[in-house]
């Protein structure tokens, strides 16, 4: 076995990679992250054991999260820059003086080149855990970690943080190295990150809508005009906002792809002529659409796919924890500014892109949005003109059985109402449902880190209602998951009290079997059917 990764719902035969992983990532790079993660374990074992003040480390914590990140699926495939990462993260590792004798490994080990960065990896991979329940549990936890990490360093590029945040990331990742925890402990710990997920996901609202205002509804062009122009996807909005300061009087379009489509929704980037559409629809979609786009893409997270031609990646740049070889990387300067000059000339010598498809689609359905029209929303349930609410949240994927989430969108009552966020809803955000007195019968709340906004309105409708447990509202979780901002938003869920969640279009295979019914007999968990039996079991539940 060269490899071994399941963090990702595609994840081979539903149990692991252990060639090459699905995403595309090489089997250098899978225990180049492995060892990464390795290394965080032991920086993390030397700031608690060392009672270090993680308030007066900042730098420290942003190399910790931007690590934690570099390891998402599809983030990045760069094994040059991960190696680097290793660099850094040892060399931070070993300032870090615990007055304690004894560590663990992974606050010790010495690597020194490529060669032995890899031998040391094959040691300390995810099946270095025997234990297949603690080694369910403790994967399950450093992907919540990773995803809540992705939420930080958004929250970060817009100067917001929360190092109590960072505390707990310590703590997490170096208890995943105490053997004398048991299965109770992590569970317990696994929920732990869920409460800090929701923590994290709020400072990253908070950061979003204090910088460019709360999300509106808009409509959003998917056409296109002759100009040149750019194509910006990712998640990161501080990046879309130097982009598009940069742009601005330059005659180059710039349209969204894939989850920063929302970022049409903010006020502030409506200032913008330039600022023109989204381009396209799911991430996975890119290995066709980028071809007639013409233009460069930038890249400010994941959800690369390795490009088919060298023309095409020729035409990638990537940026903050993306990344991927071949590809140009930019990096900010000291005051965290980027220069998307490069960029900018390509395009302009580049053609306009093709139309593919021609109209709009509605969105800026977050919470505060959703709530200045609660008297709305709530008459319409009380009237019985809205039955059911189905929160459709999370991630797409390329799997031929993702069609569900669309058949199960399109043979729902006319009398329900989808909630949505992340990058599933393009299964479902062009098949224009029609609205229900007014409200639109597709709610778009944004990136996948807005399932945030999903759960403030749960928690608002439960307030309004007085019942005194969520689980009683009309709504029905029926979510797509594909990599671990999804765990995090999971668990989060769970934290808040959310039961009878139908995740799929498979279960985990990180879930072993054991841990598989703990989540069914305590929280609900579920897997998916068939469309049909499925609306049933939800509209009579």
């Amino acid at each position: 076995m060269s490899m071994f990764c399941y963090q990702c719902q595609e994840t081979a035969g539903g149990k692991g990679c252990t060639m090459r992983g699905v995403c595309g990532k090489t089997e250098e790079v899978a225990k180049l992250q492995d060892l990464l993660i390795y290394t965080l374990k032991g920086v993390s074992e030397r700031v608690i054991l060392g009672k270090l003040d993680v308030g007066a480390m900042p730098g420290t914590n942003r190399e910790v999260i931007n690590s934690l990140f570099m390891t998402i699926t599809n983030a990045n495939f760069d094994d040059g820059s991960i190696e680097t990462q290793i660099k850094r993260m040892l060399s931070i590792r070993d300032s870090l003086k615990p007055s304690v004798a004894s560590l663990h490994d992974a606050a010790t080990f010495t690597v020194g080149d490529r060669a032995s960065m890899l031998e040391k990896a094959a040691d300390v991979g995810v099946l270095s855990t025997e234990n297949e329940d603690v080694r369910s549990l403790r994967e399950m936890i450093i992907y919540g970690l990773k995803g809540m990490a992705a939420y930080a360093e958004h929250a970060a590029n817009l100067g917001k943080k929360d190092d109590s945040i960072s505390a707990f990331i310590y703590e997490a990742l170096a208890a995943t190295l105490d053997d004398s925890l048991t299965a109770d402990d992590l569970v317990a710990l696994t929920l732990k990150t869920g409460e800090y997920g929701v923590k994290t996901m709020a400072l990253l609202d908070e950061a979003n809508t204090s910088k460019y205002g709360s999300p509106e509804i808009t409509e959003v062009n998917i056409g296109v005009r002759q100009n040149p122009s750019i194509l910006i996807s990712g998640h990161d909005l501080a990046d879309l906002e130097q982009l598009m300061e940069q742009t601005k009087g330059t005659g180059v379009d710039v349209y969204t792809h894939g989850e920063m489509l929302p970022a049409h929704y903010y006020p502030f980037f409506k200032k913008y002529d330039n600022f023109v559409g989204n381009y396209g629809g799911s991430w996975w979609r890119q290995v066709d659409e980028f071809g007639p786009f013409h233009g460069p893409i930038l890249f400010t997270t994941n959800c690369i796919v390795p490009p088919r031609s060298e023309e095409i990646r020729a035409r990638i740049f990537t940026t903050g924890s993306s990344g991927y070889p071949g590809c140009r990387h930019i990096d900010p300067d000291e005051n965290g500014k980027k220069d998307f000059s490069e960029v900018i000339a390509l395009a302009k010598a580049l053609p306009a892109p093709e139309e593919i498809e021609s109209g709009s689609i509605v969105g800026g359905f977050a919470h505060n949005q959703v709530l200045a029209l609660a008297d709305k929303v709530v008459e319409a349930v009380k009237s019985g003109a809205i039955r059911k609410f189905f929160v459709m949240a999370g991630c797409d994927g390329r799997m031929k059985s993702r069609e569900y989430y669309t058949e199960f969108a399109k043979k729902l009552p006319a009398d329900t109402v989808i909630l949505t966020a992340g990058c599933a809803k393009y299964r479902y955000n062009k098949l224009g449902l029609g609205d229900i007195d007014g409200i639109p019968r597709v709610l778009d709340a944004g990136q996948c880190n807005d399932s945030y906004s999903l759960a403030v309105i749960a928690m608002k409708l439960q307030e309004v209602f007085g019942l005194d447990d969520i689980n009683k509202l009309p709504i029905a979780f029926n979510i797509a998951w594909y990599e671990q901002k999804a765990v995090i938003v999971l668990l989060a869920l769970l934290y808040l009290g959310v039961k009878n969640i139908h995740l799929g279009p498979t279960l985990p295979g990180f879930l072993s079997p054991n841990v598989a019914k703990v989540l069914v007999e305590k929280f609900g968990i579920a897997g998916i059917g068939t469309v049909e039996d499925d609306i049933d079991l939800f509209l009579n539940a």
